[in-house]
């Protein structure tokens, strides 16, 4: 479970207006107890993102959120939330089929 993820640097807004995810849903899929973990992202083209797919109670939706590693000497350790949208129907199948097993 992750305590917090950071989304104070990066574009809070246009993940709403965009997706209509706020920061407290995408968190909250982030820490959904069937919640997978792609690390790196597959679809990451810097290698650096991790794609977390998880269930927000508050969204009442599978949402995909994408998430860096905050890592560093500035930043400590835990994780910055860079974008988070309603699952596609693979990201969907993906979530569904892991929580059956």
């Amino acid at each position: 479970m992750i305590e917090k993820v950071d989304w104070t640097f990066l574009a809070v807004d246009h993940m709403f207006s965009r997706h209509q995810v706020a920061p407290g849903e995408a968190t909250e899929a982030v820490n959904d107890v069937d919640v997978l973990w792609f690390d790196p992202d597959p679809r990451s083209r810097s290698g650096l993102s991790v794609r977390v797919i998880g269930y927000s109670q508050t969204a009442r939706a599978i949402l995909t959120v994408i998430l860096l590693h905050a890592d560093t000497e500035l930043a400590g350790s835990g994780w910055y939330g860079v974008n988070g949208w309603r699952s596609n129907s693979t990201d969907s199948r993906r979530y569904r089929e892991e929580a059956e097993e």
